[in-house]
């Protein structure tokens, strides 16, 4: 049997502090192996400013960074077989050199994209209708440059703790064109225009919702309406799929009813309508092919409920509520859910926490930690934890 001495390092002094232990998830212990089956190296990037904590990201996922002290130290030890040597008995002895004395272990665990920092990024950017005119000109027009700084992809990238899948979706979730490389939200009200426009020439051209012609499609908007087709083209990508290779468009029904209704539902942000005139108002709007459509759940998430007892019978009320523009702290959004209203059900809470939660065992960690379950008659219902002043 080896024998081996423990010895200190020389360049212990200059080592010390030069190691870190990274302790693996399973999935990402599987993407290094896979990787490592398939001679592709896996790619990890670590994000984050001065001010930020750090967060690991894959190409698809991310991880926030931190740090657990350990109970028992760990030492890193390197050999050198060229200092063995034998003692009196012949038995070779190996040295081993301590190169470094650990107390801590960096821990990755899932977390949601920090998206939320791209609102600010990209605020006094939104392309609206009076803008098509404007962005006609070439990439390199010193008049665009002045007026505007432009905000590029990359630019995205370096700035926002997430994974570039993830980034992809959050700018096509708040619908972010890019133009002329240059990222730009379009105005909610003028894609809503957009979308009615399209729906209205799937029926005036007799075109099929499930495989319509994207040249008919862009050039009865461009030359009936202006629409350039830089912007509708990736308004047909954001809701529904896009087949190159046959010039297609198949048509999500579901996102394209969701964010008509959005668009009419942002005008009672401050004055609630009953909900059977809102559903009559968005049937309308989407026309008699797609109304049978309509449905209150694909706006989960974005609106709030109130009954009117003072009518009668009783009628229920809708207020534009977005889960989109509550604080991403989940303190400060619980007291902004409880302001709102003193108490909810899963189903109407859950909605509102689908973007601060990585999946449902975490959300209901949050409403443990944040909230109260009581039951009653009706069911569970959850209250505030803390009392929240309004």
């Amino acid at each position: 049997m080896t024998e081996c001495e423990l010895r200190f390092s020389p360049s212990s002094s200059t080592d010390t502090g030069a190691f870190k232990l990274l302790e693996l998830p399973a999935d990402l212990c599987k993407l290094v192996e896979s990787s490592a089956d398939l001679a592709t190296p896996a790619r990890f990037t670590i994000k984050g400013a001065t001010d930020e904590d750090a967060v690991l990201c894959t190409a698809d996922k991310t991880y926030t960074v931190r740090s657990v002290v350990l109970s028992n130290s760990i030492l890193v030890v390197t050999s050198d077989p060229s200092t063995s040597h034998t003692e009196d008995d012949d038995e070779p002895v190996q040295e081993i050199f301590i190169r470094d004395q650990l107390n801590e272990v960096i821990e990755l665990v899932p977390s949601v994209p920090r998206l939320h920092k791209l609102n600010s990024l990209l605020r006094g950017r939104e392309y609206d209708e009076g803008h098509e005119d404007e962005d006609m000109v070439s990439e390199s027009d010193d008049e665009v440059t002045k007026k505007r700084q432009k905000f590029t992809y990359e630019d995205a990238q370096g700035a926002i703790q997430a994974s570039d899948a993830e980034l992809d979706k959050g700018l096509r979730d708040r619908r972010v064109l890019i133009l002329n490389g240059e990222l730009r939200p379009i105005a909610r009200s003028h894609l809503t225009t957009i979308l009615e426009l399209i729906l209205t020439n799937l029926v005036s051209l007799s075109l099929p919702h499930a495989a319509a012609p994207i040249a008919t499609l862009l050039s009865a908007l461009e030359d009936e309406h202006d629409i350039r087709r830089a912007v509708s083209r990736q308004v047909l990508k954001w809701f529904g799929r896009v087949d190159e290779y046959r010039g297609t468009w198949e048509m999500d029904v579901d996102a394209v009813i969701r964010e008509v209704g959005l668009g009419l539902l942002r005008a009672y942000r401050d004055e609630p309508t009953y909900d059977g005139a809102f559903l009559a108002q968005w049937r309308k709007a989407v026309g008699d092919t797609f109304e049978d459509k309509v449905s209150l759940t694909l706006l989960s998430g974005n609106y709030l409920v109130s009954i009117d007892s003072l009518s009668e019978p009783p009628k229920t009320l809708l207020a534009y509520f977005p889960s989109s523009e509550l604080p991403v702290d989940p303190w400060a959004r619980f007291a902004e859910l409880f302001l709102a209203r003193p108490r909810w059900k899963i189903e109407e809470i859950a909605p509102f926490l689908a973007d601060i939660s990585v999946d449902a065992k975490e959300r209901d960690k949050l409403l443990l930690k944040h909230a109260r379950a009581v039951t009653d008659p009706d069911g569970i219902w959850y209250t505030a934890r803390a009392k929240y002043n309004g």
